[in-house]
């Protein structure tokens, strides 16, 4: 199986690292618009305006995490985590590895469609393309692959195998998410729970179907592990 790869143009980063998390402010946000100096990466993603809302995510949801450690400090990785009906869980995988790594996390899974998938990529999603997610680890960034949605939020979904097959090659980590309370109400924090990486078993761009579905169950077997665990 090939993957196919987005032909990745270099752009103008003006000074703002695409990985790392940094402290910006809506002056100059609104400055660098007007001027037209600011970056947006290939995939329609805008850091500076995700750091500037970072903030209000993290005033509305509390989260701990359980072993941060775990999480990488630089290089490409893939979580694989729970998710409900809804996008919160990946929200708050974002929040996390914010706070613990100051890493920026790039979501797979924004729906095509104008908009709403437009405002989307510009906070760091990606469509659920082989290609898309190739190309990200390969520029060394974190993405997350959540799970298929689960109606009672116990349990972890089917794992898309048809993405991982792009992961083979690169550390995977299960993770666990926990629902919790909004707005730093007087209610349980969400929790993560950050898994050990699993084996790698393949070479990257080996395109090997069956070393996916391999991956792909063990996956969903250690993030049910970490939430049965929580």
């Amino acid at each position: 199986m090939t993957i196919e790869v987005p032909n990745v143009s270099v752009l103008p980063v003006y000074g703002v690292d695409p990985d790392r998390t940094q402290t910006t402010d809506l002056v100059t946000v609104v400055r660098r618009r007007i001027e037209g100096r600011y970056p947006v990466d290939p995939f329609g993603a805008d850091p500076q305006m995700q750091d500037l809302i970072a903030p209000f995510a993290t005033a509305t949801l509390r989260v701990d995490v359980d072993h941060p450690e775990r999480f990488p400090d630089d290089g490409a990785a893939v979580l694989v985590s729970n998710r409900g009906l809804g996008v919160v869980e990946p929200a708050v995988l974002s929040v996390a590895l914010r706070q613990e790594a100051g890493r920026r996390l790039r979501v797979i899974g924004a729906p095509d469609v104008p908009i709403l998938g437009d405002l989307l990529r510009k906070l760091g999603a990606v469509m659920s393309y082989q290609g898309d997610l190739a190309a990200l680890l390969r520029a060394e960034h974190v993405a997350a692959i959540p799970l298929g949605p689960t109606w009672l939020r116990t349990g972890a979904g089917m794992p898309p195998m048809q993405l991982l097959v792009a992961a083979l090659g690169y550390p995977v980590i299960p993770v666990a998410v926990r629902p919790g309370g909004p707005f730093g109400l007087p209610l349980r924090a969400w929790k993560v729970s950050v898994g050990e990486p699993l084996p790698v078993r393949a070479h990257r761009g080996s395109g090997d179907p069956l070393a996916a579905a391999e991956l792909a169950e063990a996956a969903r077997d250690n993030v049910q592990r970490l939430i049965d665990s929580m």
